[in-house]
């Protein structure tokens, strides 16, 4: 039986923080509003699974691209912008 240390607060901010948790929550709210779209297409409730999968498979890749896109855009507008995938908003704002 593993037991896990506690998460502390600041330790949470972080992941919630994240560039790499933003993209996650960025692409459930894509599936979600995939979900509904199907949905109300088909008549009933596709389930978030089948949605998961149509959606990786239709538009995941277009979806990305077109998000690296406009980070990139908002990246050359602001300065000092980290283009890493574990940069948090903090970390980006300091100065060297």
């Amino acid at each position: 039986m593993s037991h896990r240390a506690p998460e502390s607060p600041t330790s949470r901010e972080f992941v919630k923080q994240s560039s790499l948790y933003q993209e996650f929550l960025a692409e459930r709210e894509e599936i979600l509003k995939h979900k509904w779209i199907e949905s109300e297409r088909l008549g009933y409730d596709i389930g978030f699974e089948r949605a998961l999968l149509d959606w990786i498979r239709k538009h995941r890749e277009g979806w990305r691209a077109a998000r690296r896109q406009l980070q990139q855009q908002h990246g050359q507008a602001s300065a000092g912008h980290s283009s890493s995938p574990f940069a948090t908003p903090a970390s980006d704002k300091r100065s060297a």
